[in-house]
């Protein structure tokens, strides 16, 4: 990565497993995990969220997305099976299909944690699908 310290990730998943094999994936690319979290009380001090749709208390990934967004400036990335959930706006950059590849949480990661604006629909990953806010 180009800057002298990492993006930070918030990882918003109810699913312990799913939790721990985000945060290897990110931690092991050299990005730092603040916390693992159902609810959003972690996001300070966070560049990006990797947030699924279904949580514990049902569909309210979305609603915690728009409030990373406006209230936190978090760039969001749902992780989820049920992209038909996904309400617009939604105040995410996009999605990744559930069951996830390295390789897509790691192309995620990456557009939401950098520094520059970046165009979502311009990346070539076939596994990040950009949304229109």
């Amino acid at each position: 990565m180009k800057n002298a310290m990492p993006a930070t990730a918030l990882i918003v998943e109810d699913e312990i497993f799913v939790a721990l094999d985000l945060e290897r994936i990110l931690v092991d690319a050299g990005y730092a995990v603040k916390a693992i979290a159902a609810e959003i009380d972690a996001a300070r001090d966070c560049s990006f969220a990797l947030v699924d749709i279904n949580l514990r208390d049902g569909p309210t990934g979305p609603e915690l997305a728009r409030t990373l967004a406006r209230d936190y400036g978090v760039k969001v990335v749902f992780v989820t099976a049920n992209p038909g959930q996904i309400a617009h706006p939604s105040g995410a950059l996009g999605y990744v299909r559930k069951p996830f590849s390295e390789a897509a949480i790691l192309a995620a990661a990456a557009i939401a944690s950098a520094s520059a604006e970046v165009d979502a629909s311009a990346t070539t990953s076939a596994d990040f699908v950009p949304l229109t806010n």
